[in-house]
């Protein structure tokens, strides 16, 4: 799945239109045999989600332009023998300025840090609380609407993980987890609205958001990143 985010990255430049990330990213999925897990997914009408700027999650791939200094983040669910992964990685446009790699960097730097509480013995809620301290630590917060997930034969299964500290506990981690951990991060508030067209979440403030996301497995009692 790497290999395919890989081949649309070299992609992202100034001047390209987003449906382009999504005409290519069919393109790659059929040399690599695997169907997007995202096309009609309870009505979506894209194959990859493509969100720029203040667009948090689930940017719809159209006519907008990538400009110099803009961010944009790119998640693809694939499908391949019955099995689901989802991977998200945000990606500078041209030339950012600091607060922009700043966020990029806290955003990536705090899925790192979930992943090495994915271990035996430890709870999911240490995950999501590793997020929450990492990135508000560096003056960024934490999105609440949406939130990662198990994953396998449906793309998105039990249990939930947040990227932040709730009342739950969280299931204990045990081997034979998959799970999607997909921190969501904002340079301004927390809160988040949905667009006209029922799918792309915006920051309430309009600034900008970063979304990093890997499909991990627990195995042997560690984490291994499947789609690293």
């Amino acid at each position: 799945m790497s290999l395919i985010l890989d081949e649309l990255a070299v992609m992202v430049w100034p001047g390209l239109a987003t449906i382009e990330l999504d005409e290519a990213a069919v393109a790659v999925m059929r040399k690599f045999d695997v169907v997007s897990a995202f096309k009609g997914y309870r009505g979506y009408p894209g194959n990859i989600c493509v969100s720029v700027n203040e667009e948090v999650v689930h940017g719809i791939p159209g006519q907008r332009i990538l400009k110099d200094g803009d961010i944009v983040s790119i998640d693809i669910g694939i499908k391949l023998d019955g099995f689901f992964s989802d991977m998200a990685k945000t990606f500078a446009v041209g030339k950012i300025d600091a607060a922009k790699q700043s966020l990029l960097d806290a955003t990536k730097g705090s899925l790192e840090e979930a992943i090495k509480q994915l271990k035996i013995g430890h709870r999911l809620s240490e995950a999501s609380c590793s997020v929450q301290r990492f990135v508000e630590a560096k003056g960024f917060s934490v999105v609440r609407d949406f939130v990662g997930h198990g994953i396998g034969k449906q793309l998105h299964e039990e249990p939930q993980i947040p990227n932040f500290k709730t009342s739950e506990p969280g299931p204990l981690i045990e081997n034979g987890m998959v799970l999607a951990i997909e921190p969501m991060i904002n340079m301004g508030t927390w809160e988040v609205e949905v667009l006209q067209d029922g799918w792309t979440a915006v920051t309430k403030d309009k600034k900008p958001s970063a979304h990093f996301e890997h499909t991990i497995a627990i195995w042997d009692g560690a984490p291994q990143v499947l789609t690293k």
